[in-house]
């Protein structure tokens, strides 16, 4: 696609709240046009130009800067037009009428970003990873996407998909010269060398899941018996006093919600109303939806009344059975440990080693909730430190799987000396599924899902 070949759209590019500079972006052949009826002339590429915005009757609609980007070097790869003037609504929708009237129409969602992938500007990763900066809730979400912006993540496909193509030119060439009993795979050592792309793969996986995760976050329920310290311990881990607190059971009716970045991962904590046996009508709706929030949790925290656990229940299955908690990932949480004697804090103890998840705090005075944090970000295998992260997506990650999923069947298949066409067939499939996350093999369909979800003017 070039810009002689497209029509020219135009767009707000910045919020439409009230402030003190707005920019209407404008892409496409008739830039120059529109330039030459705006202001009387057509800028320099790339030098800010100064003056009047007038209509077609010479009436002034505006004040401030004209930039104009000439094909190929700009954002889109066509030319490109910045009218940034005062951000007031009404200024900045005369602005746009305007640039319609002389010939351009109101871009679709995503559709600057669409044309850069379209004319080779940017690959489909980093255009992805312009509405994920955009969107970055954490400071280590946004230095994540500025990676994949920067090609981090496509280089690192790319490269795989260089090594899987360099081992099927052995194979094809296998079956081209099978008549002249050439061992193509040993002489080349195949099976050693697709080990080694599976080892990286896996390494980039863990880097996307890592990314991915920055860039949803994960969402936990707070649950438990009414009086457990659910309120308490959502106020202990976001460091406010979100939820409300008293000693009466059954003082939160509703889910509480509050997203806390624990180390630069977005975590959704939703605290529910106490999960018992009830007939009050508010409460039996609360209880409704907590069991509804556990249901569509990553994880749940399960938090006890330890010194009440102590002396009345017999094993901690006994009270995940009495609160009938659906079969989701639980971490227990002991709570109250301040106001344990001596004989119960050792119960405890035993109770935390049989455990392989459980852990103590005191929701009161804070003890353990660093740990929790930890055990938390461990559940889902986050890394706050890992190195050279970039922001990844869902569909990456699926992607990934079956590249996965198909080299591990072409490494059974050198392994087990099965029929070179089908070892084959499995590296084009594998092949394919990396050239998705880029764009290299993509569709209409995808492309339109992906671009819709963008911001309108990016």
């Amino acid at each position: 696609m070039t810009g002689s070949e497209t029509d020219t759209i135009c767009a707000i590019a910045t919020s439409l709240n009230p402030a003190g500079v707005g920019i209407v972006r404008v892409s496409g052949p008739s830039c120059r046009k529109i330039a030459q009826e705006l202001i009387g002339q057509v800028p320099q590429p790339r030098y800010a130009k100064y003056s009047e915005f007038r209509d077609d009757n010479s009436k002034i609609i505006d004040t401030g800067i004209l930039l104009y980007f000439k094909a190929p070097s700009s954002f889109t790869g066509e030319d490109i037009l910045e009218i940034q003037g005062h951000g007031g609504t009404y200024i900045l929708n005369a602005l746009l009428k305007y640039v319609v009237k002389l010939g351009a129409r109101i871009a679709r969602p995503g559709e600057f970003s669409e044309r850069a992938f379209l004319n080779g500007k940017l690959d489909l990763a980093q255009a992805e990873a312009i509405a994920d900066l955009i969107g970055a809730g954490t400071e280590q979400a946004a230095r994540s996407a500025v990676r994949t912006l920067e090609g981090e993540f496509s280089r690192k496909i790319n490269k795989l998909a260089a090594e899987i193509t360099d081992i099927r030119v052995f194979l094809e060439a296998t079956i081209d010269f099978s008549d002249q009993e050439i061992d193509f795979i040993s002489e080349n050592k195949i099976h050693e060398r697709l080990l080694a792309i599976r080892l990286s793969l896996d390494s980039v996986f863990l880097q996307a899941r890592n990314g991915a995760l920055l860039l949803s976050g994960m969402h936990v329920t707070i649950a438990g018996k009414p009086n457990a310290g659910k309120s308490s311990l959502l106020n202990a881990l976001s460091g406010k006093d979100s939820a409300i607190v008293t000693d009466i059971p059954g003082t939160t009716r509703d889910l509480l919600k509050e997203t806390i970045d624990l180390d630069g991962l977005p975590v959704h904590f939703h605290d529910t109303a106490g999960l018992r046996a009830t007939t009050e009508k508010v409460e039996l709706e609360g209880v409704k939806r907590a069991r509804n929030a556990v249901s569509q949790a990553d994880l749940v925290l399960l938090v006890i009344d330890t010194p009440s656990f102590l002396l009345h229940a017999t094993c901690l299955q006994d009270l995940i059975e009495e609160i009938d908690l659906e079969e989701r990932q639980l971490l227990p949480v002991f709570n109250k440990i301040d106001l344990l004697s001596p004989d119960m804090q050792e119960q405890l103890d035993n109770i935390i080693t049989a455990s392989e998840s459980a852990i103590s705090i005191s929701a009161k005075n804070g003890d353990g909730i660093s740990e929790l944090k930890l055990k938390i970000k461990s559940v889902v295998g986050f890394q706050d430190q890992i190195e050279d992260s970039f922001i990844a997506r869902e569909r990456h990650l699926t992607a990934l799987n079956y590249c996965s999923k198909y080299l591990l069947s072409a490494f059974e298949g050198i392994t087990d000396s099965r029929d070179i066409e089908i070892v084959a067939e499995d590296l084009r499939a594998a092949h394919r599924f990396l050239g998705e996350i880029t764009g290299q093999v993509s569709s209409d369909e995808l492309l339109g899902s992906i671009f819709s979800s963008f911001c309108i003017g990016k």
